[in-house]
């Protein structure tokens, strides 16, 4: 299991500054993160909006530890609204962030977190368009679930990000479909104690497709996060057998990885969102992805050794 080696080096600073000095990383980090600032990721947009595609924007970054580095945070996820604005795309392109990078794990973290995310949860709607509340390891949760409710109140159109490997999930799964919230399932990628998580991936796959039919025959909007061919045809089921339209439910994917099934989806009319993420902070965020997926991992280490 190299999942769980990875997740750990995601976490060393000595690792940090190992991967980050090798020649070859920027090559294979680009392949997941387009850009470092929005000038970069703006043309992006632009190519995956003219492809049919939908994005989920996310600003990389999460070793926040004070609050200069939150309100940072905020201020470049407004930036990224204004540069959204005359692109007139609406909710083809929302916004992801995660709540530790406004601040949530420092002292009074919710009320702070809360605090700077409001604005860009405002700024997102006078757009057009919206955000998700990404979920992070398990002792975030309650803050961040709490912190979806408050903003749904005057923003209903928030979302939030569940986990498969939780155990909590399916009671959170049942709660969020009964509100109808906008709710992105995904598998899970920190490394989470056996106390509160399963550990084999078959007893995850199971507990995704049980969470998955609770969102579908629920009253919110699915969004499918996975990459996996199996659970991406369970949801394609799923939302039949729910009765579900096109355009009453969502497929995302990470930038980067199957794009030829994003292009197949977004070609049978299916929406179809792409995750991109940017920033000069990407070490967390690529490593996570090494860890989701062994091909990934594999393709880091054939260029290291291939490009010294």
């Amino acid at each position: 299991m190299l999942g769980p080696v990875i997740l750990a080096a995601s976490r060393s600073d000595r690792m940090r500054r190992l991967i980050s000095a090798a020649p070859v990383t920027k090559q294979v980090v680009d392949r997941f993160i387009p850009g470092e600032d929005v000038d970069d990721i703006v043309p992006v947009v632009r190519d995956l909006a003219d492809n049919g595609l939908e994005l989920t924007m996310d600003v990389v970054g999460e070793d926040i530890t004070n609050p200069a580095q939150a309100a940072a945070a905020r201020d470049a996820y407004l930036e990224l609204v204004d540069r959204l604005k005359p692109l007139e795309l609406g909710t083809r392109a929302e916004m992801s962030v995660k709540l530790s990078m406004f601040g949530q794990a420092l002292e009074g973290g919710h009320e702070l977190a809360l605090s700077n995310v409001r604005p860009v949860v405002e700024a997102a709607a006078e757009i057009g368009t919206t955000v998700t509340l990404d979920a992070e390891d398990h002792t975030t949760l309650d803050s961040m679930f709490a912190i979806h409710e408050e903003l749904r109140k005057e923003f209903p159109q928030t979302g939030c990000v569940i986990q498969a490997y939780l155990f909590r999930t399916e009671a959170d799964a049942r709660r969020l479909a009964e509100s109808g919230s906008r709710v992105r399932l995904v598998k899970g990628a920190y490394k989470e104690p056996a106390s509160v998580a399963y550990q084999d991936k078959h007893e995850i796959d199971r507990a995704y497709v049980r969470i998955l039919r609770t969102l579908m025959e629920g009253t919110g909007y699915p969004m499918i996060g996975s990459h996996d061919p199996r659970l991406i045809a369970i949801g394609q089921e799923l939302a039949h057998q729910a009765g579900r339209k096109l355009d009453e439910y969502e497929f995302q994917m990470l930038y980067g990885i199957r794009t030829d099934e994003h292009l197949r989806l977004a070609a049978e009319g299916h929406r179809m969102r792409v995750y991109t993420a940017y920033g000069t902070d990407w070490y967390g965020y690529f490593m996570r992805r090494l860890a989701e997926k062994p091909a990934n991992l594999r393709f880091f280490a054939r260029s290291m050794l291939t490009k010294g």
